[in-house]
């Protein structure tokens, strides 16, 4: 699994003109799937997720994570995060997940997301052409792989 985060001011997600998920401070979080991703790459994304120290403490130094923030997270499926530009200019999605794979796992993915979080997640719909609007943060992007825990 690949993941950008985007703390945000607020975001949202339409599709077809009609708004699907809306919050303000918290994490956007775009979700590449591949087939080789589990529950063990679900289990491990959501503790990192939900534990990053993004968001400023009184200090002003980030030293809190969503939990401490009482922000809310969108989670939007994207698969292509994961793809290869290595060979011409055509971006090639082989690594991504067929849907059969990605739909449940993103499905568990937000549960275990909302569960981790303590509150309902956003999301997007799988497959859907979104119009995802953002005002980024500080900016802070993060980029996270789960084939590069180390």
């Amino acid at each position: 699994m690949r993941v950008v985060i985007q703390r945000v001011k607020s975001a949202s997600v339409s599709i077809a003109g009609q708004l699907k998920s809306q919050i303000r401070t918290g994490l956007l979080v775009l979700l590449g799937i591949e087939e080789a991703d589990n529950q063990e790459d679900i289990d491990w994304l959501c503790r990192k997720i939900v534990g990053l120290r993004v968001f400023d403490d009184e200090m002003g130094v980030m030293n809190r994570n969503i939990v401490d923030a009482q922000g809310d997270i969108i989670v939007v499926s994207q698969f292509t995060l994961m793809a290869s530009t290595k060979k011409g200019n055509r971006p090639s999605y082989i690594r991504a997940a067929r849907p059969e794979t990605a739909i449940p796992l993103y499905g568990t993915f937000v549960s275990s997301l909302s569960q981790a979080l303590g509150k309902p997640v956003g999301t997007g719909e799988f497959g859907a052409d979104m119009q995802v609007s953002l005002v980024n943060d500080g900016p802070v992007t993060i980029c996270i792989d789960t084939k590069n825990k180390d």
